[in-house]
């Protein structure tokens, strides 16, 4: 495919680049990076009580975070796609629209059918992220780009960090509506910054939208991902879950298929097939993986009753500001990342990130007696994460075409929630092989805990290993 000259070069663009200018560029896509991430963890630590607050069952709340999944799968590699063709900031913007107005549609109803529907238009903002990192790469003073790259990627982790406290304080003292009001507000004032302050890339590839492989590629995902996320209700010997994932392997297959015989294919099989590109997917996958455990071994695990042998019995807000420290150093950390990256490389700061990570499981495997030992075991789980999220991007954009960075990107974020999900189905199944029953109720063990750990510690390692198999190259 023929890049088509927009008659500006991103050179051009990024001289006229004042510093006010970039930074404030990089304020307005920051934010809605931070409320997109937000979004996705705000109903996490309220679940339980959704279902006597809406009158319905525990299996139909849950496709409030399930439909949210699902759409963000699919609407990640598309409006990625979509973003190189027509306007990376035009798609950015179609996001952060999305979740303005899924906000403000969950925001006034307690009717479950629209509060998942919400949810689900919601998931479409999740093509952000990847977004505003391309769209940024593109527009400012190459000096500012490792920067901002990495403060964009340390928003998928401080978003969730912050969501979790913030969930809980309005659990405490409000209606679980105030949430979606919040996203609702700074949605649209990111969303008005983007539109006023952000130009458009001017590296747009134009042609033809792929409408069947677009179609093929959203029913794989939704059939591999869907059975991932229900597998704990459903159950592993259940057919229905064997049956998607069928389905799915068939469907991803002819997508693969269709795509080298088109001329204009929707996602570039010959780009993924470059080592370094493999590679840095294949250590998202596991980084994704290795990081599950930090969100629901947290939280959770300080908020068990004492009698498991491990929690604390603490509310759910002081659950959710444990998470808090992790996730501000990776707010801090994200310049520290920038440097690495400069001074040593993607790969090698990747490498970096994702050994600290290991290093925070061993010490949550290890030390547990006291709740400040929890909370610096995910601290260290969260620096190592700021490092990680700053560094695969940055090797994403070295080995990629500027009018294809949205596309890579989007498809990079894709494998990184693969990773989650994979991990959410085995760790859901580690949790609930061994538990501790009080009373009524049955919560994980703390071997289970620790089993949990050690598989992501592992995948962390592993991750490392694949990370320093990739070869270093300056950003394109």
């Amino acid at each position: 495919m023929q890049h088509e000259p927009s008659g500006v070069s991103d050179a051009e663009i990024a001289s006229h680049t004042s510093p006010g200018r970039a930074r404030l560029e990089l304020f307005v896509v920051g934010l809605g990076a931070l409320v997109v991430s937000l979004a996705q963890s705000l109903l996490i630590p309220v679940l339980g009580e959704l279902p006597g607050d809406l009158h319905t069952s525990s299996s139909t709340v849950s496709w409030l975070l399930t439909s949210t999944l699902l759409v963000a799968a699919v609407s990640v590699p598309i409006m990625g796609r979509l973003g190189d063709m027509f306007g990376k900031r035009l798609l950015l913007l179609v996001a952060i629209g999305a979740l303005v107005v899924g906000s403000l549609l969950t925001a006034v109803t307690s009717n479950i059918p629209l509060l998942i529907t919400g949810r689900a238009i919601q998931g479409a903002s999740a093509a952000a992220i990847p977004l505003g990192i391309s769209l940024l790469a593109g527009l400012l003073p190459r000096e500012r780009v490792g920067s901002a790259v990495a403060l964009i990627s340390a928003m998928l982790g401080v978003g969730g960090a912050l969501g979790l406290p913030l969930a809980g304080f309005v659990a405490e003292h409000a209606d679980f509506h105030a949430l979606f009001w919040i996203t609702a507000g700074v949605g649209l004032v990111a969303f008005i910054g983007i539109l006023t302050i952000v130009p458009e890339s001017p590296n747009r590839s134009g042609g033809r939208v792929d409408i069947v492989g677009a179609v093929i590629l959203a029913a794989g995902l939704v059939c591999l991902l869907l059975p991932l996320s229900e597998s704990s209700s459903w159950g592993w010997d259940s057919a229905k879950v064997w049956v998607l994932l069928a389905i799915a392997v068939a469907l991803i297959v002819l997508f693969g298929w269709s795509q080298t015989r088109i001329r204009e294919p929707l996602v570039d099989l010959k780009a993924l097939r470059r080592k370094p590109i493999v590679l840095a997917n294949l250590a998202s996958i596991l980084f994704g993986f290795a990081l599950f455990a930090s969100f629901i071994g947290t939280a959770a695990y300080v908020e068990a009753p004492e009698q498991t042998g491990y929690g604390f019995g603490s509310s759910l807000l002081v659950g959710g500001l444990a998470m808090l420290p992790g996730g501000l150093m990776m707010l801090v950390f994200s310049p520290v990342a920038a440097k690495l990256i400069t001074q040593r490389g993607g790969p090698q700061t990747l490498a970096l990130g994702a050994l600290i990570v290991a290093v925070g499981f061993l010490a949550r495997i290890s030390v547990h007696d006291h709740l400040w030992q929890v909370i610096v075991g995910s601290t260290i789980i969260g620096i190592g994460t700021g490092i990680g999220y700053a560094a695969l991007p940055s090797i994403i954009n070295a080995h990629t075409p500027v009018h294809e960075l949205a596309a890579a990107n989007g498809l990079n974020s894709l494998f990184r929630s693969l990773g989650s999900s994979l991990a959410s189905a085995i760790g859901g199944s580690l949790l609930a092989g061994s538990v501790v029953h009080l009373g009524a109720f049955e919560l994980p063990s703390l071997t289970a805990y620790r089993e949990l750990f050690a598989l992501c510690g592992a995948a962390a390692v592993l991750a490392a290993v694949v990370a320093l198999g990739i070869p270093h190259r300056r950003t394109a």
